[in-house]
């Protein structure tokens, strides 16, 4: 996941301190927030190869960012993703996550809330440096009639405008999804288009899984695209999930009161996690250790979680045509992905619907 802090450069949150003087006292403390969060990291972080040198590190850290190295030259030789000096330097946040993020939707419709931020255009979620900050807001936004989810975040995008840090939520994670992550927020540097965050996440996703398959290539290893448990698990759940939200989308649209629409919305997310423990079961039959979304399940779905997950994953398959259709040429599928980019905003949903027809059927 990422979160876009609304931020130029370095010294434009002092360009930022003027703005707050137009805006609202809501939007001044936000705006303060994430300025004031933004300017910790930048002036907190510490050249990488420095640390290597001469920090005293654990065994993993060590390993860890020797790693990180190592994908940032993967990253821009072979996926020819920018190189703007983002993941040379390093800041502790002493926290679990970097930035949690608040997602929303009505209580009766999957549409989900958006924000609208200079650079970033508007987006499906509102994030946060504080956890508490972030729950406050959604608690607000609960009172309104909303279902609310709250997500923490291990990394973000500032989209090129800065040389974005290693973190240590990043370090944290198991290899693969830690070299995945640096592809993922890369290619958001590679390409974004303001406005579409189902866009934007649905080709940083594809860069992230083409750009892995080839990091075990290029490492020796085999090429596991075919064999990935893990990842027809995580299908599996996403098509429950799809599943779902097409049955709540009839539901909201249809000619009954609000009352039974509530009780409707219930049955069937009641539906969904018996649906998912069944795929469990399976799952540990067959041996399988992974439990992809277990934890939102865990914490119970709305539509704001439902909503979340779609903007992440729904457009997915549809990029990796594109992909497909350029025989994974990386400067093909680059050009292609600009051209969608570049089209109207219905235009261009049109397009990956149809995309998304086409892959969903192969």
């Amino acid at each position: 996941m990422m979160i876009v802090i609304g931020i130029r450069r370095a010294s434009g949150f002092f360009g930022l301190l003027l703005l707050l003087t137009q805006l609202s006292g809501c939007a001044v403390g936000y705006y303060w927030q994430a300025g004031t969060g933004q300017m910790r990291i930048m002036r907190g972080q510490q050249p990488v190869d420095k640390l290597l040198q001469e920090a005293e590190l654990s065994t993993a850290e060590r390993q860890r960012l020797e790693v990180s190295q190592e994908a940032l030259n993967f990253a821009h030789d072979v996926m020819l993703l920018p190189d703007n000096g983002s993941y040379r330097s390093y800041f502790d946040t002493g926290e679990r996550y970097v930035v949690w993020n608040v997602f929303a939707a009505p209580a009766l419709s999957l549409e989900p809330l958006t924000w609208c931020f200079p650079v970033a255009g508007c987006i499906a979620y509102r994030g946060y440096f504080k956890e508490e900050k972030a729950q406050k807001y959604a608690d607000k936004l609960a009172l309104a009639d909303n279902d609310v989810f709250v997500g923490g975040v291990t990394a973000y995008s500032t989209l090129g405008r800065l040389k974005d840090p290693l973190l240590n939520t990043m370090l944290a994670m198991p290899e693969q999804d830690f070299v995945g992550l640096l592809l993922h927020e890369l290619a958001h540097q590679r390409l974004y288009i303001k406005d579409d965050s189902a866009f934007n996440e649905g080709f940083a996703t594809a860069v992230e899984r083409e750009g892995m398959r080839r990091w075990r290539l290029d490492r020796g290893g085999v090429d596991s695209s075919g064999q990935d448990f893990s990842h027809d698990q995580e299908q599996q759940v996403l098509d429950l999930l799809r599943k779902t939200r097409a049955q709540l989308t009839k539901v909201y649209a249809a000619y009954m009161d609000d009352a039974q629409k509530r009780a409707e919305k219930s049955r069937l997310l009641a539906n969904l996690g018996d649906d998912y423990q069944r795929l469990v079961a399976a799952w540990q039959t067959e041996g399988l250790a992974g439990r992809p979304y277990a934890g939102l399940f865990a914490r119970g779905l709305n539509n704001a979680s439902l909503s979340a997950v779609a903007t992440y994953d729904d457009y997915v398959p549809a990029v990796e045509l594109v992909l497909r259709n350029c025989d994974y040429g990386i400067e093909c599928f680059y050009t292609r992905a600009e051209e969608l980019g570049a089209l109207e905003t219905d235009e261009r949903q049109a397009s990956m619907r149809e995309l998304l027809q086409v892959a969903v059927a192969d």
